[in-house]
């Protein structure tokens, strides 16, 4: 093969060198824009008449601050969960309604759901010997005063005292009417307490029943439980027998709340009067158990069984009272049975 001359060489050479320099002004801008990637034609300089070198030269970036370099993992997943919940919520109003408004859902069967309620007792082990305690104190001091209470007092002068521990209680059944946002039976109550203490003498006469504004109870476990909260475990509390971890909490808040708020001469006077009705209406309340708990006590194989699950029972009908909202004397005996 024949060797080519240093002059062809340079030729040759010059001749490519100037078709590449034409072929680099001649050659249209858009196919080198499409010949780059993206991440290239942001960090480079997109000119067609540049060198090589810098067309694909990536740009210096800032770099992020300490703080924002570590505050965007943690942000960033909290975004995406605040976005979740919020989409969630918007895509599903029934589902949203359904869980704030405890007035939409339909009640469930308080038999059935007493029994639930029922079987959630991890320390039934120490609950039975509380439930022993109990017992015994009943036998010893409820149920001898009970007995004596129906006996010695009129019926009559009962009922008027009945009457007058469901007025004391009146200001307590209205706090919780308002905090379940049952504007009916807050109304209700408002006007028994006000017809009953005035023209009812001091509430001895239950005037209002009469002009069609029956009694109902309320409490803070039954509001707890109106806006969903659970029973909870069963616990037996001392002297005042079987309960649920809700309703316990219930009665401790309401108790604690009632000494903070009662203060002076008029709160001691107030306090006062309420502990004495609270005695009476537990002894007036235990007299009218008393055929129920003796047929109870003659049939039952296991008495601390059963008395569990008719109380759970009883504060599950009382929790669906409340959902229903309404003011009806349908509910007044389940609702007093329930509030011991």
């Amino acid at each position: 093969m024949p060797q080519m001359g240093s002059g062809a060489r340079l030729v040759t050479e010059h001749s490519m060198d100037s078709k590449s320099r034409l072929l680099a002004v001649l050659l249209p801008r858009w196919i080198l824009e499409n010949m780059m990637t993206t991440q290239m034609r942001s960090h480079g300089i997109c000119f067609p008449d540049a060198p090589a070198g810098k067309i694909f030269r990536p740009t210096r970036r800032a770099r992020p601050s300490l703080s924002r370099r570590v505050a965007r993992p943690v942000l960033s997943p909290a975004r995406w969960i605040c976005a979740g919940l919020l989409g969630s919520l918007l895509a599903c109003p029934a589902w949203a309604q359904e869980s704030w408004n405890p007035f939409s859902r339909a009640p469930r069967d308080p038999i059935e759901q007493g029994r639930i309620d029922s079987a959630n007792d991890p320390a039934e082990a120490i609950n039975r010997e509380i439930f022993k305690a109990n017992k015994f104190f009943d036998d010893i001091i409820w149920k001898p005063v009970a007995r004596a209470y129906v006996e010695r007092v009129s019926p009559e002068l009962r009922q008027g005292i009945h009457n007058f521990t469901n007025n004391v209680g009146e200001p307590v059944v209205f706090a919780n009417d308002v905090l379940q946002g049952n504007v009916e039976r807050a109304w209700n109550t408002t006007q028994r307490f006000a017809v009953n203490t005035t023209i009812g003498v001091v509430g001895f006469v239950d005037v209002a029943d009469k002009w069609g504004r029956p009694h109902h109870y309320a409490d803070l476990g039954q509001t707890l439980g109106v806006w969903g909260i659970a029973p909870g475990p069963a616990v037996q509390i001392p002297i005042l027998g079987p309960s649920d971890l809700r309703d316990a909490f219930g009665l401790a808040t309401t108790s604690l709340a009632g000494t903070f708020a009662l203060q002076g001469t008029i709160g001691n006077v107030v306090s006062y009067t309420q502990l004495g009705a609270t005695g009476v209406d537990d002894i007036d309340y235990r007299s009218k158990l008393l055929p129920n708990t003796d047929a109870l006590e003659k049939t039952s194989k296991d008495l601390y069984a059963s008395i569990r699950l008719i109380k759970a029972q009883l504060r599950a009908q009382l929790v669906e009272e409340g959902k229903a909202g309404h003011v009806s004397r349908d509910g007044g005996n389940s609702a007093d049975a329930a509030h011991q």
